[in-house]
């Protein structure tokens, strides 16, 4: 989503945004320790307003999309990383370095013009292929490789009844290889966000999230234990809030439901882009990236946390366990 703060909170969201720096460490939940923040500072005008994130298997590459149609890869610098041994996986961020922010091409192989470039979402499949949600119109596109002309999917039936500026905020794809989606809002406070399923070129509802709180969906993954990871964005007023919660998939249901962490405001930025990782067997990263708006007084961070409690596969868990 392009986020569009009422301009008469804007100071208000520049001198506390500001302050944001001096807040205190994030301690995690019951559920997750803390591991660091990385401030991603760059020049270019193409630069910000990330809304889509993957990381490799080893937590050492990543991809994100903005809100603004344009693509980065790049490889992240970690504490305690030991060249060509591949010892003490998973270390603090430190540093990073990129490829220079593209402009994503559309079917006919040129820049989508700027009206239609609201892309959210973000996937890559296990062949390599990359899957971008859009918001406006909605439509995901896939292609071989970000400078290749895109293939557009199939439409959804739900596509009309998407609502504006909140259509397909968070995209991820199974183990199968069959995309899921859901939208940022689902209409009502008490409405579950539903998630939709595409296998080949068929589209079927998959299941629904409760909806806790005011917080909307932003980004999506599938864990390495099977489960279902959902980011959640919470505007305050003054401020961003960010939520993570886990799902087990059992068929078309979904169950286990357990919340990771909730941050309180001023934490962290604009929380949009999730991706979900092993740095060693047993345990589960969440790397996040945040949508600065292209606003001078918010920031683009790579935050990450550690799941400390629970790490069992969704398989290993018992099938007749109720649902929550």
């Amino acid at each position: 989503m392009r986020f569009r703060p009422r301009r008469a909170l804007s100071a208000a969201l520049a001198s506390l945004m500001a302050v944001s720096a001096c807040a205190e460490t994030p301690q995690g939940s019951a559920g997750t320790q803390y591991i660091g923040s990385f401030t991603w500072d760059h020049w270019h005008d193409r630069f910000g307003g990330f809304s889509g994130l993957e990381v490799s298997d080893d937590g050492m590459q990543f991809t994100a999309i903005s809100d603004r149609g344009s693509i980065v890869m790049g490889r992240f610098e970690r504490e305690g990383e030991s060249e060509g041994t591949g010892t003490e996986p998973g270390g603090r961020i430190t540093g990073l370095s990129a490829t220079p922010v593209e402009k994503l091409l559309g079917e006919t192989g040129t820049r989508m013009h700027p009206d239609i470039d609201d892309a959210e979402g973000l996937a890559i499949g296990a062949d390599g292929r990359i899957y971008v949600s859009f918001e406006g119109p909605p439509r995901i596109h896939a292609s071989e490789r970000y400078d290749l002309p895109a293939t557009v999917l199939p439409k959804g039936p739900f596509y009309p009844h998407l609502q504006m500026n909140s259509g397909m905020e968070a995209l991820a794809i199974d183990a199968q290889g069959r995309l899921l989606v859901l939208p940022e809002r689902s209409g009502q406070l008490t409405r579950p966000f539903p998630v939709w399923r595409l296998d080949g070129d068929t589209w079927s509802h998959a299941f629904d999230l409760p909806r806790r709180g005011g917080f909307l969906a932003v980004g999506a993954d599938i864990g390495p234990d099977g489960r279902f990871y959902l980011l959640e964005r919470e505007f305050t007023g003054y401020a961003f809030r960010s939520r993570v919660r886990r799902f087990d998939i059992a068929g078309d249901e979904v169950r286990h439901e357990q919340t990771l962490f909730e941050s309180a405001p001023l934490e962290h930025d604009n929380l949009e882009g999730l991706a979900v990782w092993s740095p060693a067997p047993g345990h589960i990263r969440l790397t996040m990236i945040s949508d600065d708006n292209f606003k001078f007084f918010q920031k683009t961070q790579v935050v990450e946390y550690e799941v400390t409690e629970d790490t069992r596969t969704a398989e290993s868990l018992d099938p007749q366990a109720p649902s929550r």
